[in-house]
């Protein structure tokens, strides 16, 4: 299937035939989530520390236990050494991508910062006139046990890290849009860059004219901005930035009305910016300044506890409301023929299509999988237990499953919305401009808009706009304490509820 509209009347001849096979070729088929560089580095400076305390514990164990007895002054000497030799590693340039995938060459550093950090210490024990309080043995004991480990543990973090990097699961997806003369400075800028993560997958641009080639620094035009949105859907897009004079305004604004519902982060580069604003107003990608346009809604360590309070907290709501499941769907084969369960397709994250599990609340003849029909009060299609479980939302707890073993779905987010939902006739995405936005995140079971009474029918425009913007405000605003507010006042939001049917 083409990712980039083939509309001859927007592209010049051949284009039409052409650019399809270059996007789909850039798009590389099926791509997997990447590693966030941050989570990684953060879980290996975890790691680091951790060696460096178990392994002066250790020797204090085994070596000045015995003779001297448990003192708890090492333990402090213990602590601050560590402190001050990730702090060191950090300085030195040991927690950046490229140093993981060269441990050979950065064993110096990883070896003189540790001996800087133990040199630091003898001198601290000299001037406070403790040096007969520590144990030299242990010292020099402690130092090499210490870099021992370390050495071996960067060997291991150096194979993954080059496996990651082979499988592109650490490269940050990249498009640029603007295909002149600054998109062409920055890309051959970008290129210069060395062990750089950022990896050009094509250039868009919304002119069709002489002033957008069809090739910029080697890197082909794959289409329009309003192609790259439907690019992003189908491969995995982590950064887009805008190579287009800062003075573009009105243009800029039309492209961003268009991006901004993508979970990507958008910089504007400023390389060519003749205003040179305060260095803390930018930030770099290598060595280019870009200002920060938008940023993923949910990213970095973020995402790993968002992914475990999910896990976690929907295991232990599977296992509490179990029984309570197992009633409804005894209750549910008892009213009427048919299976308890009923499976519907749904939008998910960026628009990806997902199944989720809800317990069946319609006669089994009578199913909508689709939901062309919205549900309304007294709807014939639904069953007398249908209703009650429909009201109390007691039908959506089957999507347990898809948090806990799918992962398709969070606790907490924007409800997934059926495929061929309408309000008034009209499909969702027309009712509300930027409607696509609230799929930056993952869906959930329950959200910000349900607990404000902005559940159930979306009958009319006005309905639909509430729900969106209170889905919006959440993205915008999350925090796990927040997931985890909406959650506890969830039940009490559903007993109030009156336009659930």
């Amino acid at each position: 299937m083409s990712v980039v509209s083939t509309d001859s009347s927007s592209t010049r001849p051949g284009e039409s035939v052409r650019r399809p096979a270059l996007a789909e070729v850039a798009a590389g088929g099926e791509v997997r989530r990447a590693v966030s560089p941050i989570v990684l580095t953060g879980i290996v400076r975890f790691t680091e520390f951790a060696i460096v305390l178990i392994a002066g514990a250790i020797v204090h164990a085994v070596y000045v236990v015995p003779v001297a007895g448990f003192s708890l002054i090492y333990y402090a000497v213990i602590l601050a050494s560590g402190l001050l030799a990730i702090a060191l590693y950090q300085t030195l340039g040991l927690y950046r991508i490229a140093a993981f995938r060269t441990p050979a060459t950065q064993g110096l550093k990883l070896a003189g910062g540790l001996g800087l950090v133990f040199l630091a210490g003898i001198a601290a024990f000299f001037m406070l006139k403790q040096g007969d309080a520590f144990s030299r043995v242990w010292m020099v004991a402690w130092y090499f046990t210490s870099l021992a480990v370390l050495a071996i543990e960067r060997i291991f973090v150096s194979l993954f890290t080059i496996r990651m990097t082979r499988a592109g699961l650490l490269d940050r997806r990249t498009v640029i849009v603007g295909a002149g003369e600054a998109g062409n400075d920055l890309l051959q800028q970008l290129m210069r860059e060395h062990d750089s993560d950022i990896r050009i997958l094509g250039v868009f641009d919304d002119r069709t004219d002489e002033r957008a080639p069809d090739v910029v620094a080697g890197y082909p035009k794959l289409g329009s901005v309003d192609d790259l949105v439907e690019f992003a859907r189908h491969t995995r897009v982590d950064l887009v930035i805008f190579a287009l004079p800062i003075t573009a305004e009105q243009r800029i604004l039309q492209m961003l009305r268009k991006l901004w519902i993508l979970p990507v982060d958008i910089r504007l580069a400023a390389h060519t910016n003749k205003l040179r604003f305060q260095p803390r107003s930018y930030s770099y990608i290598g060595a280019v300044p870009v200002l920060d346009i938008f940023d993923k809604p949910i990213a970095g360590w973020d995402v790993v506890l968002k992914h475990i309070f999910d896990k976690v907290v929907g295991a232990l709501c599977l296992l509490l409301l179990s029984p309570l499941m197992l009633l409804i769907a005894l209750a549910i084969k008892l009213d009427s023929r048919g299976p308890v369960l009923f499976r519907q397709k749904r939008y998910g994250f960026n628009n990806e299509l997902i199944e989720v599990y809800k317990s069946r609340s319609m006669y089994a003849d009578r199913l909508d999988a689709r939901a062309d029909k919205l549900v309304t009060r007294d709807d014939p299609r639904v069953t007398r237990v249908g209703r009650f479980i429909r009201r109390a939302s007691l039908d959506e707890l089957p999507q347990l499953f898809n948090v806990v073993f799918k992962g398709d779905l969070s606790l907490v987010g924007p409800r997934p919305h059926a495929v061929h939902a309408k309000a008034a006739d009209r499909q969702y995405d027309e009712v509300v401009e930027g409607y696509f936005a609230r799929h930056r995140v993952r869906p959930g079971m329950t959200g910000w808009a349900q607990v404000n009474g902005w559940r159930g029918e979306t009958d009319t425009p006005e309905k639909l706009q509430h729900r969106v913007e209170h889905d919006l405000y959440y993205i915008e605003n999350w925090s796990l304490m927040f997931d985890i507010y909406i959650l506890a006042i969830t039940p009490f939001a559903l007993i109030k509820a009156d336009n659930a049917y």
